[in-house]
């Protein structure tokens, strides 16, 4: 009688190497995407704070802030964000309404925000 030799065939060998490749690639995708929300959220967070100082700015001015639209860049955290002011006027000409939009460097959309700003 013929003894077996121990061991794993090629096939299985194979078969546990594609396993294994499958599951580091599901995990290095899904690092990755942890890596991109946590880019993503503090780019909001810093466009909220550009946002913010715009609205707060157009709040505490002590004239109605002019219709039209303007454009800066904000820098937060060493990183250039473009600003965009749209003032609107409303049915009450004692009110404006002024719309602040944010993109990053790519000129992707990040974040709007929106205010009514009062003449008193």
């Amino acid at each position: 009688m013929k003894r077996r030799a121990a061991g794993f065939t090629l096939i299985e060998v194979l078969v546990a190497l594609a396993i294994v490749a499958i599951a580091l690639a599901a995990g290095t995708q899904a690092t990755s995407a942890l890596t991109r929300n946590a880019q993503r959220q503090s780019d909001v967070m810093l466009a909220q704070i550009c946002a913010e100082n715009e609205l707060v700015k157009a709040r505490l001015a002590r004239q109605m802030p002019a219709v039209g639209d303007g454009a800066l860049v904000c820098s937060q955290a060493g990183v250039d964000f473009a600003v965009t002011v749209s003032t609107t006027q409303t049915l009450n000409p004692n009110f404006r309404r002024v719309d602040v939009r944010v993109r990053d460097a790519a000129n992707a959309p990040i974040l709007q925000v929106s205010t009514v700003v009062g003449r008193y």
